[in-house]
């Protein structure tokens, strides 16, 4: 079992209702791809959590795929220790807002629990698509 204290690994989904052609890959992923990345990155922590954290800062092997991407944050306080967007390293994921004001980062936080894959609806920003945080 890991120490209560370690990161919480979250990993960012979206999810869209559009459909491609079976030769393309859709421009966004799946809630099964993103559970998939999930448990890959969960593995990773376990495994090496400061060759994870490394990883998932530089969006290596497979920890960036189209708008899925992992980020971490401590447990004990909400900071943000990985992340593949760069300013976002060292926040309080509590502050964290999307673009209607939501306070996506407080859910996040309640939400991650050791065991367990809960779903957080928000309205972040795409990746490539829409303003940065």
């Amino acid at each position: 079992m890991l120490p209560q204290r370690m990161l919480r690994v979250v990993c960012v989904v979206a999810l869209t209702l559009a459909t491609a052609a079976s030769a393309q890959q859709a421009p966004f992923g799946t809630a099964a791809e993103a559970r998939a990345m999930l448990e890959r990155v969960v593995a990773a922590v376990k495994a090496d959590k400061a060759q994870a954290l490394a990883m998932f800062n530089q969006g290596e092997d497979g920890c960036k795929d189209r708008d899925l991407q992992p980020f971490c944050f401590n447990g004990s306080d909400g900071t943000v220790t990985a992340a593949t967007v760069p300013h976002v390293l060292g926040t309080d994921i509590r502050a964290l807002k999307d673009k209607t004001s939501k306070t996506c980062g407080q859910e996040l936080y309640h939400a991650a629990r050791e065991g367990n894959i809960t779903e957080v609806s928000d309205l972040l920003p795409r990746p490539g698509t829409d303003p940065p945080l």
